[in-house]
């Protein structure tokens, strides 16, 4: 099986007490190499444009070494990758400071003739999440949606709220509300959602019965509630610690993801989802140490 993750991988600044320190990361690359890490007989590439700038090489280098294809990612003459700090409360919240206004990943699937998904033919699966989305042009995300709805491929989604990258919380619910209801596999977070649609526990549960897609939604140290088939009893310890939760919801949908698409049941599924980010939350940055 064939996946590909889409988004965009940026430079990370992140500081344990005075001290800096760069990496790599990016939500839907974060998912990505807990895929691989999750299923490693599963092809898993990265789609995402960058430029010709040595950080670029830096990222396209650190992908390649989690054994992640990267033959599909673009590259921007003009361009180059974006940058994001952690700030990290004492009870491990995290709080984001971007810039990427101008990032190479902007321009993803952009040509001078038009938009061309080409890049994403013969993939079993394709995941990209709601900041995918928010770097994108208006009408690159509306022919992103129709090229999802006559595609073959089962399709994986998380709304990855960040208000920020939005014009207006409107643009954000018509937009990402019209990908949930083509998503096969779907991957909320209750916080997102309350936060986006200003619902409650129990609204977003009927909102997401109503999609019917199969998934998980996501609640922290709670533990995820199933979407789309029923299972109960199934318990879900809590992480002993939390360092930083950078992650945590992306490395459950790449754990998730990765069960599902070797195709474990739904059950199996959630709780390794749940252990990876239990596990993730209890170290600082994005991604742990394999």
């Amino acid at each position: 099986m064939k996946i590909a993750c889409i988004g965009e991988a940026m430079i990370e600044l992140s500081f344990r007490g005075s001290t800096p320190s760069l990496g790599v990361a990016g939500d839907t690359l974060n998912t990505a190499i807990y895929l691989k890490r999750a299923a490693t007989k599963l092809q898993v590439d990265y789609i995402t444009r960058l430029g010709t700038d040595p950080f670029s090489t830096q990222i396209k280098t650190f992908i390649a070494a989690q054994n992640i294809g990267i033959k599909a990612i673009e590259t921007s003459q003009k361009r180059h990758p974006g940058l994001y700090a952690i700030s990290t409360s004492a009870s491990g919240e995290r709080a984001f400071t971007y810039w990427r206004a101008q990032s190479a990943a902007r321009e993803l699937f952009q040509t001078a003739n038009g938009a061309d998904f080409s890049a994403l033919n013969g993939y079993d699966a394709l995941y990209l999440s709601g900041i995918t989305l928010a770097i994108l042009p208006s009408d690159i995300r509306h022919e992103l949606l129709n090229f999802l709805k006559t595609s073959d491929a089962l399709f994986a989604f998380d709304s990855n709220y960040r208000p920020a990258l939005w014009s207006n919380a409107q643009e954000a619910r018509k937009t990402i509300n019209s990908f949930w209801e083509i998503s096969d596999l779907a991957l909320p977070s209750l916080d997102d959602e309350m936060e986006l649609f200003q619902e409650n526990f129990e609204t977003v549960q009927k909102r997401f019965a109503a999609y019917g897609s199969l998934g998980a939604l996501k609640r922290g140290e709670k533990g995820p509630l199933s979407l789309g088939e029923a299972v109960s009893g199934t318990r879900y310890p809590a992480s002993p610690i939390v360092v930083d939760t950078t992650a945590a919801g992306d490395s459950f949908n790449g754990a998730y993801l990765g069960a599902k698409l070797s195709g474990e049941n739904q059950e199996r599924a959630l709780q390794k989802g749940h252990a990876c980010a239990a596990q993730v939350v209890q170290v600082h940055g994005a991604i742990i140490e394999a």
